[in-house]
């Protein structure tokens, strides 16, 4: 169909009417499309198969760690006292182990044994001298007598035997048999008669004169102990004490000698008058 013919025929059909052609589309030019709504018509196109592209897959992750948060410490409990006539509970037992721990205990140290070893005997038990009253000296020896002297004794031969070891202490004189001499530490009157003065066993020396009738000679006892405290025990134990002292009466031989003799001991033990005697001449001598 001629487009300009048909044109024509209408123009002269409708007289005075402008008429118009509707040009083809496709021979009209599509006007400019912005970029920005080209970009929306392309993110809106059908999507083909070519075009479709598997997305990764997201690679597995491992699972979060959970981290705890800190506790804190609990606060120690002050276990309350329980009342009168009931025990402890025994929940609140562990609970006050633990909320506050005893330190352990230290045992102390014993001193090394070298050090023991070269201290002084001295240092590990201090020995005991008992102090002396003002004693009335001795009575001359009577006319005729030869009265021995601290270093010349005509019975300085006269054998004895002797238990302890505290040269300075109090020396005790007795006259007995073997067994029985070796048994006198242990003597229950002896140990009590000691006590009363603040002394022990431990204090003396236990002196037994072998002869049956001779008496020890002070000259003899003084290379051997340097003690100036006797106490005797029976008749007739010590040279210089035998004709110048009486029983129960304390006296100073040569102004440096403390002497008191007494009656045996098997004899004290069971006779109450004569203990009577011997404590007061005691309490005279070294109290």
């Amino acid at each position: 169909m001629n487009s300009a013919a048909d044109l024509a025929f209408y123009q002269n059909f409708y007289n005075g009417a402008s008429l118009y052609l509707v040009p083809d589309a496709s021979q009209v030019a599509s006007p400019a499309v912005p970029a920005v709504a080209r970009e929306e018509q392309a993110n809106t196109a059908p999507i083909t198969a070519s075009a479709v592209v598997a997305a990764p897959e997201p690679a597995a992750t491992a699972p979060p760690v959970v981290v705890p948060a800190p506790v804190p410490p609990l606060a120690p409990v002050a276990a309350a006292a329980p009342p009168a006539g009931k025990l402890p509970s025994l929940a609140n037992l562990g609970l006050a182990a633990t909320s506050t721990p005893v330190p352990p205990a230290v045992a102390p140290q014993a001193p090394p044994v070298q050090a023991l070893l070269a201290a002084p005997a001295a240092t590990v038990r201090e020995l005991v001298t008992p102090s002396l009253a003002q004693l009335p000296a001795a009575a001359a020896a009577p006319a005729g007598r030869v009265q021995p002297t601290p270093t010349q004794s005509p019975v300085a031969h006269i054998p004895f035997s002797t238990l302890g070891s505290n040269p300075n202490g109090l020396i005790i004189l007795v006259r007995l048999p073997e067994d029985a001499f070796r048994k006198l530490p242990r003597n229950v009157f002896l140990n009590n008669i000691l006590k009363a003065i603040r002394l022990i066993v431990e204090d003396v020396v236990l002196v037994n004169v072998e002869h049956p009738t001779y008496p020890v000679a002070l000259c003899s006892l003084r290379q051997h102990l340097a003690a100036k405290q006797f106490l005797a025990f029976g008749k007739n134990l010590l040279d210089v004490a035998v004709y110048t002292t009486q029983p129960y009466e304390p006296v100073l031989l040569f102004g440096d000698t403390a002497f008191l003799g007494a009656s045996e001991v098997s004899m004290l033990e069971y006779d109450a008058g004569r203990k009577k005697q011997l404590w007061q001449a005691m309490q005279r001598m070294f109290l």
